[in-house]
């Protein structure tokens, strides 16, 4: 009996270490459980698209200067979203061909205070004005794509894209390469100085006979007949480079008008240019991977919001080129088909 009550009362004495041990315990395992979850909860959202951070929610307008149903530009968008997602930001997106037009899409995004600034400058000179009114809002600019020579002058923080000149000479350099000796460069956008580097960046390399061709790149039949035309005058020509995927594609209806043995090499992707690397109807492409243009456009806003980040050291975030081939054809593939490329 003694000994029994002993030890009652020696686990009596036990009581408050046992319920300490206890605590710590669950405790321990409560925070295990719960920390993971917590990391299943952001790794699920971030999957949903959600976003993956916890800064206030900023709103970012990017305003580019492509013309209707441009899959170029859809790619470029679709990178700007899915960062914008992972960043918490609202992401207004909006575009015209007509550079004037282009200039009050930018007025607008400042008239609505935006905490960010996505612009593209095709037609460098005419977006001063506009570009000087977001910086004394003391809104950050960063371009993107076209207008490299005018972002720092316009007081970007960066710009985000491929040096056309440098694209050209890569392009110009695979012609060589390819035994191409007489080239027809198809500009689409005159007065677009980004497409003039490419065609003179190419010259420069492609060593041979190079000529150059303007046609109207938002009338595809119109620019099909210009270039069937100049195939059909001038028998001497064997490869036809175009400046864009959806340009390619009718170089390629072109081509297929006059039936004759020509090679199409190009600047950017698309469906039926990655078809033709496979088919061996496309030589090469030149791709300056603008799904990473949008992508770090955004993403790159944020950093500089957040944290007072920049990248490119004061000079430009290079994202191409990067030379394509059919080698590349079959990844590429579903690449493209789900927007990314």
């Amino acid at each position: 009996m003694g000994m029994s009550n002993s030890r009652f009362r020696l686990s009596r004495r036990l009581w408050p270490v046992c319920a300490v041990l206890a605590l710590a315990v669950t405790a321990a395992g409560c925070s295990s459980t719960g920390g993971r979850r917590a990391e299943e909860a952001r790794a699920k959202a971030a999957a949903a698209g959600g976003s993956a951070v916890t800064t206030p929610r900023w709103k970012v307008a990017m305003v580019t200067h492509s013309g209707p149903g441009d899959a170029f530009w859809d790619t470029v968008r679709k990178g700007a979203e899915q960062a914008a997602a992972k960043d918490n930001i609202t992401f207004l997106y909006s575009n015209d061909a007509q550079t004037q037009n282009q200039v009050q899409l930018v007025q607008a995004a400042i008239d609505q205070k935006v905490d960010g600034l996505l612009v593209t400058l095709a037609k460098g000179d005419a977006m001063a004005d506009v570009l000087a009114k977001a910086k004394a809002a003391g809104i950050p600019v960063i371009t993107v794509n076209s207008g490299q020579d005018y972002s720092q002058k316009f007081g970007a923080l960066t710009h985000i894209g491929q040096d056309e000149s440098t694209a050209g000479q890569a392009a110009g350099t695979q012609l060589s390469a390819r035994g191409r000796k007489n080239v027809l460069c198809v500009i689409h956008e005159q007065g677009n100085v980004g497409q003039e580097q490419r065609c003179s960046g190419a010259q420069s390399k492609a060593g041979g006979s190079f000529q150059v061709l303007y046609v109207n790149g938002v009338d595809m039949p119109d620019a099909r007949a210009a270039i069937s035309a100049k195939l059909q005058a001038d028998p001497a020509i064997d490869t036809v480079l175009t400046l864009s995927g959806s340009m390619a594609a009718t170089g390629l209806q072109a081509i297929q008008d006059t039936h004759r043995p020509v090679e199409l090499d190009t600047f950017d992707l698309g469906q039926q240019v990655v078809a033709g690397l496979k088919s061996g109807s496309v030589g090469f492409a030149v791709d300056q991977q603008p799904y990473l243009q949008g992508y770090e456009g955004v993403d790159l806003l944020w950093l500089y919001k957040s944290n007072l980040d920049m990248l490119g050291g004061g000079k430009p975030v290079e994202t191409g080129p990067q030379i394509l081939t059919k080698d590349n054809a079959d990844a590429l593939a579903e690449y493209v088909a789900r927007g990314t490329r």
